[in-house]
């Protein structure tokens, strides 16, 4: 089995997560520079095997598209061509950021701590790959 990668794409920083090859456990990886996620991946998957790439979904209430959809999906199609191999799945990430913010209360980081924003998208990031293994 393969890993399966999530990412909570965003204009400046992408937050990365990935299971363990069982795809039991999701962790943070890291948050990387938006411009950077080709080279990234590219990277990464010369020395891991991934099988599935999970997206965030952003949605509003009533489960139109958020306007932040406009900058994900050309991202995707560009992903689809990129590594055509790959699948793609995509997850409602509704409420990540504010979940992870409260993770990060809930763990006991302090205010500074909790103003890293490249934390928030590595862990929100985590937690759409959660919600995804939940969901299969």
């Amino acid at each position: 089995m393969g890993r399966i990668l999530a990412i909570d794409f965003g204009e400046k920083r992408t937050g990365i997560a990935v299971t363990d090859e069982l795809q039991i456990i999701a962790s943070g990886l890291t948050t990387i520079q938006t411009k950077n996620i080709f080279s990234f991946l590219t990277e990464y998957l010369k020395n891991e095997k991934v099988e599935l790439f999970v997206v965030g979904e952003p949605k509003q209430m009533n489960n139109k598209p958020s306007e932040s959809e406009q900058f994900i999906a050309p991202f995707v199609q560009k992903l689809k061509t990129t590594f055509p191999k790959i699948p793609i799945k995509r997850i409602d990430e509704r409420f990540t950021s504010k979940m992870a913010f409260q993770t990060m209360i809930d763990s006991g980081l302090t205010k500074k701590q909790r103003q890293n924003k490249a934390l928030i998208d590595e862990i929100s990031a985590t937690i759409i790959l959660q919600s995804y293994l939940n969901y299969k």
